[in-house]
């Protein structure tokens, strides 16, 4: 018998962007679609433990989310025309083609990510309608409090109604301006799948890394020659293929030095390494994800930690640091500067970024390990505490604990 618990909670992960991509596209509203959606899980959890798991979860989400939403707009009398409300119950008529792709989730990512919508609005709106994130997942993401990610979500959707933004993917001559937002949302949601925030889900949720890959793969469709979206592509794939090795057996996150190189994904990495190599070949100037691409091309192409040219990941993130100058990309491009010119080095890198990272558990873990190194125990054993203080992610927590209690 199926664990009416277990499947709820599955389909949730699939399904959560199908059926509110599906009820987007049917009744045009965003808020009819997220409510109407939420409605049917609830119900699903009410009733699948008593009645049983049905043969097909997602048809029956669907369905219960089609009536959910059906009955809202009754209550609401937001539709006055009979007929029209007559036709939404009966409606057997084929789609019009809306865009170079069929895809009701690709049109609701470019539904969220519409220029009308401030970048942190495009991001927030898709990581909960696409990626199926809560409010609290969200917030934590983006390291603020849950009530105004609540509020800027509501806004969005508040946008989206009163500028009558069309539900569709853009045209080809309109694409180009429209695909920076989209892949910024699509590397949210494989970064929160990849690492959750969340104390309450998994370390890893592979159900958010599948499906931004899914996603990234129907945008390359759409612009098979955009450097940025094959750079993307690449680097999904190269993160994702070290996936099965990122967690030990005891729950702790395992650092890429540490991994098992055998348990990695090849045909991942191959497919990886040969968009890395396409990009390369172009002779094009390379965008921020190509970068990001080529350091993890230059990762995954050792065999062993040891074997990783740091002089090559440094060069890149120079580049890179041209690019992009955020505390993040420095943070990063510090990590590999200690590895080729020593602790000390990249620690002086690192504490001239204590005003903006300061809140980043990730800032106070790398000050860790490099003071660790240097034999500042007491400085050390701070900066875990610190990291552990922020981090939500269960296994990185127990990782970090366990650096921390072996100093004594």
């Amino acid at each position: 018998m199926i664990d009416a618990s277990a499947a709820i909670t599955r389909a949730h992960h699939e399904e959560w962007a199908r059926v509110v991509a599906s009820l987007a596209k049917r009744f045009g509203d965003l808020d009819i679609a997220e409510e109407a959606a939420a409605e049917a899980f609830a119900t699903a959890v009410e009733r699948w433990p008593a009645d049983g798991v049905p043969p097909n979860p997602g048809a029956w989400l669907t369905t219960t989310a089609n009536r959910k939403a059906i009955d809202r707009i009754r209550r609401e009398h937001k539709r006055t025309d009979k007929q029209r409300e007559a036709l939404m119950l009966t409606d057997d008529s084929p789609p019009e083609p809306l865009g170079a792709i069929d895809d009701d989730r690709v049109r609701l990512i470019f539904t969220c990510c519409h220029p009308a919508l401030a970048m942190e609005a495009r991001m927030a709106l898709t990581l909960r309608l696409v990626g199926g994130l809560t409010v609290p997942e969200i917030a934590r993401g983006f390291l603020v409090s849950e009530s105004t990610m609540g509020q800027r979500i509501t806004r969005a959707k508040g946008k989206i109604a009163a500028a009558g933004i069309p539900y569709r993917v853009p045209s080809a001559s309109d694409l180009p301006a429209r695909i920076t937002g989209v892949l910024a949302v699509l590397f949210l949601v494989f970064n929160e799948g990849y690492l959750a925030t969340g104390p309450d889900t998994d370390p890893v949720r592979h159900d958010l890394t599948a499906e931004a890959i899914r996603l990234t793969r129907l945008i390359r469709e759409l612009l098979p020659d955009d450097g940025e979206v094959a750079g993307l592509l690449a680097l999904m794939l190269l993160t994702e293929a070290r996936r099965p090795a990122r967690v030990s057996a005891a729950g702790e996150l395992v650092p890429l030095g540490e991994q098992d190189r055998d348990a990695w994904d090849a045909e991942l990495i191959a497919e990886g390494h040969r968009l890395v190599r396409e990009r390369l070949d172009s002779g094009a100037a390379p965008g921020r994800y190509q970068l990001l691409a080529a350091i993890n091309a230059v990762h995954t192409d050792a065999r062993d930690a040891r074997d990783t040219d740091w002089s090559q990941v440094v060069a890149l993130y120079d580049q890179l640091v041209r690019l992009d100058p955020s505390p993040i990309v420095a943070l990063n491009r510090a990590i590999a500067v200690a590895e080729l010119d020593g602790a000390d080095v990249a620690l002086a890198i690192i504490d001239r970024l204590t005003d903006a990272l300061n809140g980043y558990h990730a800032f106070h873990a790398t000050r860790a390990e490099l003071l660790r190194r240097l034999e500042r125990r007491a400085e050390s054993r701070a900066a875990y505490d610190r990291a552990i203080a922020l981090a939500g992610n269960t296994a990185e927590t127990a990782y970090l604990s366990h650096r921390r209690d072996e100093l004594g």
